[in-house]
């Protein structure tokens, strides 16, 4: 038995993989604690595994909703802005008091994940071997890959890779405050510089919830990156009751918009309206942040809740109208159901391009989405078979990635051996 640590963001979309890869691993006989803010000791505990908390005074509980309930209000380019500014004030944080709480551990290895920048200095500074886990869109940098933020299509062409290398300056600029953190704490540590964002990723081996279809073409990846596909079981999620009776024999159309941005009230209307007219029943799941009793009155009587069991509700689903969040495309591809994407902020412009490219959705920038726009995309997508087609292709690509457990695979040989774990 190895003793494994998580270190993960707190948002959902992070916590729900990272606890599954963890819970996989236990059941596989090892010890495995997530350290993080209290915000995250509820949800670590229903996967199963064990939870410290890291800066308890400097993040207290409930600290970690109010920034998300202030994000989940703004969009763009304000919300990538504000995102980093969170991720800045937590690498403070964890590089100040983390090494101490995992010092005292005595683990085997790190499980960190891809977003988390300072995560992998910390496990050197205390020389604990680590793998990256990329529970959102991938973050290695390719010159022929546009930035995670953008929605550029895949194009190798010259001008395309100008394009990219001026938005990755761009991007550079933004996340500065955040790298000199972290240089600063390598140079304290005695740690060699970076000299290009991929060296902050493991060496040993790093793992990619995406399935090799739902990524753009890509040539400069290591050996030890593997495309897993996605780590998502109800088996490691708290339960949610859900009024399965209020479900009719029409085609389900399930709409989210995730657990952050999603406090956009009349991005709820619209969906309503567009739906409205279509012989199909329609779910609508508030993530939580956004009370239902402050919603005006929806077209058509949709099912409203504030949470859904969503691996359940997508095995029903004929469509589903996301925000672009890469664990909602990945549940949805992985049930064969083709989107419509709604991208708000951060990686969900980059995940709604791949939609589009892999053919398995249709997808609306928020600044121009319209009723008409979207019912027309809804139409589009309902009656032409080949999104629901290359959503079923996606779905064997993800069953021979191997999922979570060729993922727990790769981490047990990473410590068995400490050495590269390179792709098959």
């Amino acid at each position: 038995m190895s003793y494994i640590g998580i270190l993960s963001p707190t948002a959902s979309g992070h916590l729900n993989p990272m606890t599954t890869l963890g819970h996989e691993l236990k059941q596989r006989g090892h010890q495995v604690t997530l350290f993080g803010s209290l915000d995250a000791q509820a949800h670590t505990l229903a996967a199963d595994i064990d939870f410290r908390p890291i800066a308890p005074v400097s993040m207290p509980l409930g600290s970690t909703q109010d920034a998300l309930a202030r994000l989940g209000d703004l969009e763009g380019l304000s919300a990538l802005k504000y995102t980093i500014e969170l991720f800045k004030q937590g690498t403070i944080v964890s590089l100040a008091e983390a090494p101490e709480i995992l010092k005292a551990e005595n683990l085997d290895l790190l499980l960190i994940d891809q977003t988390l920048i300072a995560g992998g200095t910390i496990a050197e500074h205390l020389n604990i071997p680590f793998v990256t886990v990329c529970s959102a869109l991938m973050l290695n940098r390719d010159p022929d890959i546009p930035p995670f933020n953008t929605g550029w299509a895949y194009n190798p062409t010259l001008p395309a890779r100008l394009r990219n290398r001026f938005a990755y300056t761009l991007l550079n600029n933004l996340t500065k405050p955040i790298h000199e953190v972290v240089a600063s704490y390598r140079q304290k540590w005695g740690l060699p510089a970076y000299t290009h964002p991929n060296e902050a990723y493991s060496s040993l081996a790093q793992l990619c919830q995406q399935p090799p279809g739902f990524e753009y073409p890509r040539t400069l990846l290591p050996k030890h990156f593997h495309f897993t596909g996605p780590y998502s079981r109800t088996t490691s999620r708290q339960p949610i009751p859900f009024p399965y009776e209020q479900l009719s024999d029409k085609p389900l159309i399930y709409a989210s918009l995730g657990t952050v941005q999603n406090r956009l009230i009349e991005v709820f209307r619209q969906i309503a309206d567009a739906c409205v007219d279509l012989d199909v029943q329609f779910v609508i799941s508030l993530g939580g942040a956004l009370n239902k009793e402050l919603l005006p009155t929806l077209s058509g009587s949709p099912l409203v809740v504030q949470y859904a069991p969503q691996l359940e509700i997508l095995k029903r689903a004929t469509l589903c109208i996301t925000h672009a969040g890469m664990n909602t495309a990945l549940e949805c591809l992985a049930q064969g159901v083709p989107m419509v994407a709604i991208p708000i902020a951060n990686d969900q412009p980059g995940v709604a391009a791949r939609i589009r490219w892999s053919g398995t959705g249709e997808v609306i920038p928020l600044k121009t989405l319209t009723v008409d726009k979207l019912r027309q995309a809804l139409t589009q997508v309902l009656q032409d078979p080949s999104y629901r087609q290359q959503a079923l292709t996606l779905q064997k690509d993800i069953d021979l990635a191997g999922g979570v457990s060729q993922a727990a695979k790769i981490v047990e040989q990473v410590i068995a051996t400490k050495q590269p774990v390179q792709c098959r």
